[in-house]
């Protein structure tokens, strides 16, 4: 049963990769128990007070990006300065909310899609302009845009609301848990923010969509587990989590594993053929290969980002799932890393041929597995300091050589 791939490959590392709908398989199909079918996801348990700020950035985190680029160290000084040279960063930017942003496949229509995103990524840049140089003018900018946000939007419409809904709606909490909780200088509007991320995103991204390409699902469960963090709702935080739990051993596969990867959890997707269609034709399986190798590179990249970002989150919110998956994660970087580097592809693999493009979308994840955790990663290694600083893609990877560059905390 084929799942359509409509969103255009990436063209190039930091390359917009255009927004599309994916056909969604039709609640007529029957599920049918299976022996190779995933277990039931873990139950999470949220912690009993979530840390804040504690959405991608403890305070440690930002404190020790701080710290570097005002000593003038690399790489954090050139992705800083990378980051205020930005239009992100602009002090003059306006911001361009709408009531209802309509998104269509390939971002057609694009009523306000880009520009919310955008918007968000920019709150987010000067958030952290903010707790780096302590210039009010950037909380206060970060203010502005969220409160513009805050005061018009009321729902997202057509097809690729709900991943439109995951990109800025797991950039928003970044920007708001920084301002929040670093700037005492006064957020009037915050509960009117929170009320926005209750209201308007949490809905759309909270129960997934389970028969979608799987960046779909890790997007969604990135915001819906950020904006639980936000709300400081255990609930929402466990239910994201546990859809996440589920997803990644579905998304990124593994030879112990057995013969075939994982069905994705709560989809209708229970025979081989439907699941060989499902990873977009490649019926052999190895080590690291993404439910969405053989599609591109630019939305597998997604999907290691937001993964990423869930792990980070969840670290700073007291449950470490490095350890916990860092083969899967481990294995996943190094198998796309070494084929954006330029190794040759084999024939086995989505025959022969790879759409590159991956996105600024390994830094969080090389910090945690090598640096942390001493994991070695020469593939991922190279790639990641090969590029940067790591900028945006303009969805919802930003500045990840800044905050997560060689950060032990």
């Amino acid at each position: 049963m084929r799942l359509g791939a409509s969103i255009g490959p990436a063209a190039a590392a930091l390359a917009l990769v255009a927004a599309s709908a994916l056909t969604v398989i039709p609640a007529a199909h029957a599920t049918h128990p299976v022996p190779a079918a995933a277990p039931a996801a873990p139950i999470a348990v949220a912690p009993t007070a979530f840390a804040h700020p504690g959405v991608l950035n403890s305070r440690a985190q930002l404190e020790f990006v701080r710290t570097k680029v005002q000593a003038g160290q690399q790489p954090w000084k050139a992705a800083f300065d990378d980051m205020r040279a930005s239009g992100y960063a602009s002090l003059s930017r306006t911001p361009k909310p709408r009531a209802v942003v309509e998104c269509g496949s390939y971002s057609n229509p694009d009523i306000g899609c880009s520009d919310e995103r955008e918007d968000a990524i920019a709150a987010y840049t000067d958030a952290l302009a903010w707790y780096i140089t302590r210039d009010p003018a950037y909380a206060k900018k970060s203010i502005e845009l969220m409160d513009a946000w805050s005061a018009r939007i009321k729902s997202h419409t057509n097809s690729n609301a709900p991943l439109q809904s995951g990109w800025a709606g797991s950039t928003w909490p970044r920007a708001a848990e920084i301002i929040k909780h670093t700037y005492a200088g006064g957020w009037p509007n915050q509960g009117r923010f929170a009320t926005m991320l209750r209201e308007v995103y949490l809905p759309e991204v909270i129960n997934g969509r389970p028969n979608t390409n799987g960046n779909w699902e890790l997007i969604m469960m990135d915001a819906a587990v950020g904006i639980s963090v936000h709300l400081d709702d255990r609930a929402s935080y466990d239910k994201a989590m546990a859809i996440y739990l589920g997803r990644v051993p579905a998304y990124f596969y593994l030879a112990s594993d057995g013969p075939q990867p994982k069905y994705p959890p709560r989809s209708t997707i229970d025979t081989r053929s439907e699941l060989i269609d499902y990873w977009h034709g490649q019926s052999t399986f190895v080590d690291g290969l993404a439910q969405e190798t053989c599609r591109d590179f630019g939305h597998t990249g997604m999907g290691i980002a937001a993964t990423m970002h869930v792990a980070e989150t969840s670290r700073i919110q007291g449950r470490d799932l490095y350890p916990e998956f860092k083969d899967r994660f481990r294995y996943a970087l190094g198998f796309h890393a070494k084929y954006e580097l330029g190794e040759a592809v084999p024939a086995s693999l989505c025959g022969g041929s790879l759409t590159k493009g991956l996105g600024p979308a390994t830094e969080v994840g090389y910090n945690a597995l090598h640096n942390r955790l001493g994991v070695a990663m020469e593939n991922t290694g190279r790639l990641t300091e090969s590029r940067r600083p790591a900028g945006t893609e303009n969805h919802f990877e930003a500045w990840e050589t800044l905050t997560h560059a060689d950060n032990p905390n």
